[in-house]
C-alpha cells in the first residue's frame, strides 16, 4: 500500500504486484534494464526493527550541515509515495518522478516487480540522473533479501532487532539478526545499536566471516547524557548542544548516526554536528502535532518501551492517554504491556487499511481499566483541554499517515 503509486502505474502504463516477494532476482534485473544506477550512488545502508528513519534523520541532518547534498529512499510513506524519495530534505517532485517512470517504461520494467520492488528502482533510477553526493537508502523489510539490498555500501548500519514481522523474516531473534545482517558486506564496515546477546552473535559471526570491521554502540561509540549538553565518544569525540528529538533511543540513534559518517570516512566537524544533531527531526516521532497531543508511530514492544521511557523522561510523574490503532500480525498485546505504566488511558481506533486489527480486538488484549473503543477519531478529542493531560496518538504508521493532515497545523 503506497499512496499514489498507482497513479504512476496507470499514467506510464507500468504493472506491477501489490505483494510481498523476497528476493534480489527481479529487482537486480530490472535494474539492469535501466544500466544500474545504483552503482554510481555512495550509500549508507540502514537495517533494523526500530530506529531506521531516526538514524537517517539524524545522518541527513549532518551530511546537509556539513554543505553536502542528500537522496533519501524510506518507508512507509508519510503522506505519499513523493516524501519515501527525497533531494536534499524535500520530497521527489511530480515532474521528477514522471521523468523516472518514463525511464523505466521505456527500458521494459512493466510486469516484472512488486509494488515495492517498483518503487525501489524509481528511487535508484532518479538519485542516478539527480547524483545527490550521498544516498542514505532504508530497508523495506529485513535485510537480505530485500530489493535494497543491491548496493554495495560505504557502511552497513543496523539499529536494532526485535521481534517484528515475524511471518516472513523468522520467529526467533537469531532468524531475524540473519536477516538484518544479510546487509553486511565484504570488507565494508558495520556499525550497530546496542543488541541482545542472541542477535549479536549472529551478526558478529556474519561481520568475521565478512571481514567487515563492526561497532558496536555501547561499546565502541556511546553518548553520554548530560545537561545541557551530550557528549559523543567513538573513533572521534564531539560535544553535542541537545536535541529535538527527545527520548534515549534518540541518544543512541544519534551515536550510530554519527560513527556510521565517521566509518564511511566522512570528515565530521564538531560545531556542524552539534548544530545538526539539535535541528534534526521527523515526522510522526514523538511529534507535537498541536498543543499536548503528539503522535509517535509505536508499533510493536521494543519501540512502545522506547516511548514509555521517552514518557517518563519528558513528562516526570505524568500519565498520558493513548489513542491506537494497529496492524493485525503484530505483537499488540506486548506493545500494550509495555505502555501500560504511564497510560491513564487507552483509546482504540479503526482506520482505512486491510490489514488493520479491530479496534474491539485489541480492547480486550489490554489489560488497563480505563479504555474504550473510538470508530472515529474525532479532532475535537484530541484537542479538548480539560483534563490538561497529555495525548499520545500511536501504533500502525498507516494510522498516523490519514490523520497528517488532520492534526498538523491545529
Amino acid at each position: 500500500m503506497i499512496p499514489k503509486l498507482d497513479e504512476y502505474k496507470e499514467r506510464w502504463a507500468i504493472t506491477s504486484e501489490n505483494t510481498v516477494k523476497p528476493g534480489l532476482e527481479s529487482i537486480q534485473s530490472a535494474l539492469k534494464k535501466v544500466g544500474n544506477p545504483q552503482k554510481q550512488l555512495q550509500v549508507i545502508h540502514v537495517a533494523g526493527t526500530n530506529g531506521k528513519g531516526s538514524t537517517i534523520a539524524f545522518m541527513e541532518s549532518i551530511l546537509r550541515e556539513h554543505g553536502h547534498s542528500t537522496g533519501v529512499f524510506s518507508s512507509p510513506a508519510v503522506v505519499d509515495i513523493h516524501d519515501q524519495i527525497r533531494l536534499d530534505g524535500v520530497p521527489v517532485s511530480e515532474e521528477e518522478l514522471n521523468r523516472s517512470f518514463s525511464e523505466m517504461k521505456e527500458a521494459g520494467l512493466s510486469g516484472m516487480l512488486t509494488d515495492f520492488e517498483l518503487l525501489t528502482a524509481a528511487a535508484f533510477v532518479t538519485f542516478g540522473w539527480l547524483n545527490p553526493d550521498y544516498v542514505l537508502l532504508e530497508t523495506g523489510m529485513g535485510g537480505a533479501l530485500d530489493s535494497t539490498n543491491v548496493v554495495t555500501p560505504l557502511v552497513s548500519v543496523i539499529t536494532s532487532i526485535a521481534l517484528d514481522h515475524t511471518a516472513i523474516l523468522g520467529d526467533t531473534i537469531e532468524e531475524i539478526a540473519a536477516q538484518k545482517a544479510g546487509i553486511i558486506k565484504q570488507g565494508i564496515p558495520v556499525v550497530t545499536g546496542p543488541l541482545t546477546e542472541e542477535a549479536m552473535k549472529v551478526v558478529s559471526d556474519i561481520a568475521q566471516k565478512s571481514a567487515s570491521d563492526l561497532l558496536v554502540c555501547g561499546t565502541d561509540f556511546q553518548i553520554d547524557a548530560g545537561a545541557p549538553t551530550e557528549k559523543f565518544r567513538g573513533t572521534e569525540a564531539f560535544v553535542i548542544a541537545g536535541r529535538k528529538m527527545k527520548g534515549p533511543h534518540q541518544a543512541i540513534n544519534a551515536a550510530i548516526a554519527i560513527q556510521a559518517l565517521l566509518a564511511a570516512g566522512i570528515p565530521l566537524q564538531e560545531d556542524k554536528v552539534s548544530q545538526a544533531i539539535a535541528n534534526a527531526g521527523l515526522a510522526n516521532r514523538f511529534e507535537e502535532v498541536a498543543s499536548g497531543v503528539y503522535v509517535d508511530g509505536t508499533h510493536n514492544p521494543a519501540a512502545a518501551q522506547a516511548l514509555a521511557e521517552t514518557i517518563l523522561q519528558e513528562f516526570p510523574g505524568e500519565k498520558v492517554d493513548f489513542f491506537i490503532g494497529m496492524l493485525k500480525g503484530k505483537d499488540i498485546q506486548g506493545t500494550l504491556d509495555a505502555l501500560l505504566p504511564v497510560a491513564a488511558s487507552f483509546s482504540f481506533l479503526a482506520f482505512p487499511h486491510p490489514q488493520a486489527e479491530n479496534p474491539k480486538r485489541m480492547m480486550e488484549l489490554c489489560n488497563h481499566p480505563n479504555k474504550r473503543v473510538l470508530n472515529d477519531l474525532d479532532e475535537r478529542i484530541l484537542l479538548e483541554t480539560e483534563k490538561n493531560q497529555k495525548k499520545i496518538v500511536t501504533g500502525s504508521l498507516y494510522l498516523l499517515i490519514g490523520l497528517y493532515n488532520q492534526l498538523r497545523g491545529k
